[in-house]
């Protein structure tokens, strides 16, 4: 294809925060890839790959009536031939948030983004804010092994109630769904109280932990708050941060971030 390519790598389950994903790629590229590809790199045995949300034939429609150019469907012997053997990992930003509770994840996801971006060939990638690790990694990883791509981030987009848009979210009832606007709306509590001059990353995440408690049988993995370039914890908010959370609710795992420039 001549032109600019904008690729757009999904597991599928597609919602409107991919969309916008897709819809920014048209914007900008001539031509825009779309690949569907449930990852089992990615997930732990005890985590939901067998049961994650899988629906071909309504994700194509909706990337059809969007005109995405190609739709990408590989198939696990595809992209992990028998023998496969050789991953990427990062060693500094996967270590914190995400690295800890599932230590597994991001080497698989580095090697899959390598991967597809080497089959697809882009010139511009776009991946969602709501995974800023992610984001920060595959960022890093296009900078340290000198691909020349643009990684394009696109702000996270939400439910009604503020929660963000996840694949893993249809396991969610509308009843839950609007308890757990509190998740963001505790971010933006935590971003005013920076605003007003607190300082101490412990207030913050005291004052977040005490607003998401309040959704009866919720489960806090963690609330860090981090050096926006570095993501390492810090205890004195002195500099850009970004506030991260993860929580349980019903066996479904939720993470969401908010930046603060100070």
């Amino acid at each position: 294809m001549s032109g600019k390519i904008g690729f757009i790598p999904t597991m599928g389950g597609l919602h409107l925060g991919h969309l916008s994903l897709v819809k920014k790629s048209i914007q900008e590229c001539n031509h825009t890839v779309v690949s569907l590809f449930v990852n089992n790199k990615q997930f732990s045995p005890d985590e939901d790959f067998k049961k994650y949300p899988r629906d071909v034939e309504r994700d194509s429609a909706a990337l059809k009536a969007l005109s995405v150019d190609v739709l990408f469907l590989p198939d696990g012997d595809e992209i992990y031939p028998k023998g496969f053997s050789t991953y990427v990992e990062e060693t500094r930003l996967a270590l914190g948030l995400e690295g800890v509770s599932r230590p597994h994840f991001f080497k698989g996801v580095l090697t899959v983004v390598l991967k597809l971006f080497n089959i697809v060939q882009p010139d511009v990638v776009y991946f969602g804010k709501k995974d800023i690790q992610q984001l920060k990694l595959v960022q890093k990883m296009v900078q340290d092994l000198n691909l020349q791509i643009k990684v394009v981030p696109v702000s996270t987009v939400r439910e009604e109630g503020g929660l963000a848009m996840s694949s893993r979210n249809k396991y969610l009832s509308q009843e839950d769904l609007s308890a757990l606007g509190i998740i963001y709306s505790s971010l933006e509590g935590a971003q005013k109280s920076v605003q007003r001059g607190e300082r101490k990353s412990s207030a913050i995440q005291r004052g977040i932990e005490n607003a998401l408690l309040g959704v009866s049988g919720i489960r806090i993995d963690y609330i860090e708050v981090s050096d926006y370039k570095t993501l390492k914890k810090i205890k004195t908010i002195d500099r850009d941060v970004i506030i991260s959370l993860a929580v349980v609710l019903k066996g479904v795992r939720l993470i969401d971030n908010i930046e603060i420039k100070i």
